[in-house]
């Protein structure tokens, strides 16, 4: 026989042998190598041997996690010959951490990594605006996820316009259209915040939040980000990378939007405040000036306060919801509860509602004319 004919005929042997088609090894990894090709070689070993393992590029991209050197491995494949070289060796079609699971350690070596790279620091953290006239939701476009956060914004500060950018939350597609959205709503100017995130799920359901393009696209958005995924105990690496972690998606939802009751109940109180303290100004005056003085130092704080009580009035107005309505103006609203920006958002036969100070009126459009 020639040794190419031997090397056939033990290839033959072992590719036969059902105990070598498909069976699992363990044993710590040594020489791990990666090729530029993308192939892995390297060597398992125990306390007396050592097995030589290829596994090929085709395999090796799904790869959740980094192999290194001393790491427990269990290793899924065949056992057979490479004839050329007349030795045998493991092909490995599978590779997972032997105790620790794989999404876990691919999370720390990316956590790592990100934070040694300086993504998480503080010192590029994005202040939150205090009073956002656009929120945009990257998120399914579809559940009780997106309903929520947009029945809360409604509730705490009408006049912010809501836009959503549909995504994918879970599988492979999600990274990359969860990292374009960011990237487009910031090529757009798309909101004045963004809210990134989805509901529960398992560590394999969030893990498109672990996703290192999705990580990158928040770090690079000039647009604050709120990281809104899963529940209180779950932790993703954009909730490191983002500008504000918010425990849920409802609980982003409130932290955007400041509450028009509450700055209403302030500014009157302010108000009432300002009225106090002009009245112990006139009643000081009274008691240490004669009538001339006091008459003209009345007129003097009147004339200040009346200043004073116009910059807080126009602040009053700035921040009052209504005051848009109360000059007979109306909003559009899609479907979702989204203002209508344009003719471009909307077509003959759409539903839509009108409201205005005083109510709603419900709407079918009959035509679109565009200026």
């Amino acid at each position: 026989m020639t040794v190419t004919q031997v090397n056939n005929y033990i290839k033959n042997l072992l590719d036969s042998s059902p105990e070598l088609v498909n069976l699992s090894v363990t044993g710590e990894a040594s020489n791990y190598r990666v090729y530029p090709s993308g192939h892995h070689y390297f060597t398992l070993k125990d306390e007396e041997s050592v097995l030589k393992c290829v596994m090929f590029r085709n395999d090796a991209v799904r790869l959740a996690f980094k192999p290194k050197d001393g790491m427990k491995l269990i290793a899924m494949g065949r056992v057979s010959v490479f004839p050329r070289d007349g030795q045998y060796q493991l092909y490995c079609r599978a590779l997972q951490p032997d105790g620790v699971g794989a999404l876990a350690i691919a999370f720390e070596q990316l956590k790592q990594r990100l934070h040694a790279e300086g993504l998480f620091d503080e010192r590029y953290k994005k202040p939150l605006p205090a009073f956002p006239g656009g929120v945009t939701l990257i998120t399914s476009p579809a559940g009780a996820v997106v309903r929520d956060m947009l029945r809360i914004l409604k509730a705490r500060w009408p006049l912010c316009a809501v836009n959503i950018l549909p995504v994918r939350v879970q599988g492979e597609e999600a990274p990359p259209e969860i990292a374009e959205a960011i990237e487009y709503a910031n090529a757009h100017n798309i909101g004045d915040v963004l809210i990134v995130g989805r509901g529960g799920g398992s560590l394999e359901d969030l893990w498109a939040f672990n996703d290192e393009r999705v990580a990158r696209a928040i770090f690079s958005s000039r647009i604050p980000v709120i990281s809104a995924v899963g529940h209180e105990p779950d932790v993703t690496i954009a909730d490191f990378v983002a500008d504000v972690r918010a425990s849920t998606p409802s609980n982003a939802a409130e932290i955007v939007s400041p509450n028009h009751q509450d700055w209403r109940i302030r500014l009157d109180g302010a108000h009432t405040r300002m009225a106090r303290g002009v009245g112990r100004t006139i009643k000081q005056a009274r008691t240490t000036a004669d009538a001339r003085l006091l008459e003209r130092g009345v007129r003097d704080v009147f004339t200040e306060k009346r200043r004073t009580l116009a910059r807080y009035a126009a602040q009053l107005d700035a921040l009052s919801p209504l005051k848009v309505f109360a000059r007979g103006y109306s909003v559009a609203l899609d479907g979702g509860g989204a203002a209508i920006k344009g003719v471009k958002g909307i077509k003959a036969g759409d539903d839509i509602s009108i409201r205005f100070i005083d109510g709603s009126a419900d709407c079918t459009v009959r035509g679109v004319k565009a200026l």
